[in-house]
Parts: structure tokens; C-alpha cells; sequence
């Protein structure tokens, strides 16, 4: 979906990526800047690709209760070994002219913390993305994102697909680009790439959302 404010509203435009930017300069005096998109009221969506504002995945609940699950996962982890894991939302530059907001960011005790304020500009060692269902999405994080994120020099990327029940983890090369680290769907890991001492059940997380998936639906609240 094509969404777009009037230049003269004052609202910054959003569009959709892979739109013909070359139409789309035309109805925008100038594109955004990272500070410029760090600026915007945080309820303002959108991630910065190539200087201009575009969509984001419209997430269900399941998404949601995922990232909130491995988000506790992985912050009982690591939080008393002194580093930290955050959700959505924050914003990183990932290069000069693109910004990206990741399901979940972690930073392993010895490196450098994000500012509290503004834009990010020190990667993250992991960085975890939840697949949404449309091929957009899909492409998005599987495609797009792996160059985005190797770019930005993030460690350790996982693409985390509740409709395919799949994790995958990419480990960052000394040549600047990601390898396949670790490929799983049922199972306990016990040595999760980049993670000493994580355990990571598989089963259970799937079975969680099974409990989410299986309620059903209304169509008015009781």
C-alpha cells in the first residue's frame, strides 16, 4: 500500500519500498535525514530506506507475544551476566541514508551500549527479526535486512519464522557478509551461535504460540 501525506500538511511522507522513487522525489521537497527520522514523533511508523520513509509490517499478536517471549528468553540470559536486550522500535542507522528498527536488539556486556537518546550508531552483536506473513515482509527481513544488518556490522542475525515454526542464525564473516550459522526447527539448542549459556528450547516456544494460535476468535468483545 502506497501511503502518502501532502508535503503541505506537514507530515513526513510514507511510501512504500520498492515504489519508483524517482515519482516519489517529485512530490517531496527533500529527503529525510537519520536525524531527521530519530526527530519524528515516536508514534510516527516507518523505517528510512535510501533517505525517504516507507512502511513498516503491520504486526498480529502473535508477532508481538513472540517478540515479548524471546525477549524474556534472552534477557533472563543475559542481563546478569551485565549486558542488555531491547524491543522494538529503537531506531538504528544502519548506513548513511537507511534506518532500521529491529524486533529485538541485544548487546553482549563488553561492547558499546547504544546512546539513550537519538539514533543508534553502534550495531547491536544480535539482532532478531519475527517474519510476518506477507511476501513483502518476508522479503524484507530475508533479503533486505541480511545486507542491511551485515552492513551495519550486527554479529549475529535471527530470522525467526512462526509460520514455518524456523529459526535461522547468521554469523557475520571477517569478509563483511553473513554465513549460515545454525538452521533449526524442533529441538533444544544448547549451543546457540554467539550466545554461551543460552539454552534455547524450540518446542517450547512453538507450543506457546500454538496456545495464542488455537483461541477462538470473536468478532465483539463479551
Amino acid at each position: 500500500m502506497d501511503q502518502r501525506a501532502s508535503p503541505a500538511a506537514g507530515r513526513p511522507v510514507l511510501a512504500s519500498e520498492g515504489m519508483d522513487q524517482a515519482a516519489f522525489v517529485t512530490t517531496v521537497a527533500e529527503k529525510l535525514s537519520l536525524d531527521g527520522w530519530a526527530a519524528l514523533p515516536e508514534d510516527e511508523p516507518g523505517e528510512l530506506v535510501d533517505g525517504f520513509l516507507v512502511e513498516e509490517e503491520v504486526p498480529n499478536y502473535v508477532h508481538e507475544f513472540l517478540v515479548i517471549l524471546l525477549g524474556r528468553i534472552l534477557g533472563d540470559w543475559i542481563i546478569p551476566r551485565g549486558g542488555i536486550v531491547a524491543g522494538s522500535d529503537a531506531k538504528f542507522a544502519v548506513k548513511d541514508d537507511r534506518g532500521r528498527k529491529p524486533d529485538l536488539t541485544l548487546y553482549l556486556p563488553d561492547s558499546r551500549f547504544p546512546s539513550p537518546r537519538g539514533v543508534v550508531t553502534s550495531p547491536p552483536d544480535l539482532a532478531v527479526e519475527i517474519v510476518s506473513a506477507t511476501p513483502r515482509d518476508g522479503r524484507r527481513d530475508r533479503v533486505e535486512k541480511v545486507a542491511d544488518y551485515a552492513a551495519f556490522g550486527v554479529r549475529y542475525y535471527w530470522i525467526v519464522d512462526p509460520q514455518l515454526r524456523s529459526l535461522e542464525i547468521l554469523e557475520l564473516g571477517t569478509d563483511g557478509r553473513y554465513a549460515h550459522a545454525l538452521g533449526a526447527d524442533t529441538g533444544v539448542i544448547e549451543n546457540v551461535p554467539g550466545c554461551e549459556g543460552l539454552t534455547l528450547d524450540l518446542d517450547a516456544l512453538w507450543a506457546a504460540i500454538d496456545r495464542v494460535e488455537k483461541q477462538p476468535e470473536t468478532d465483539a468483545p463479551p
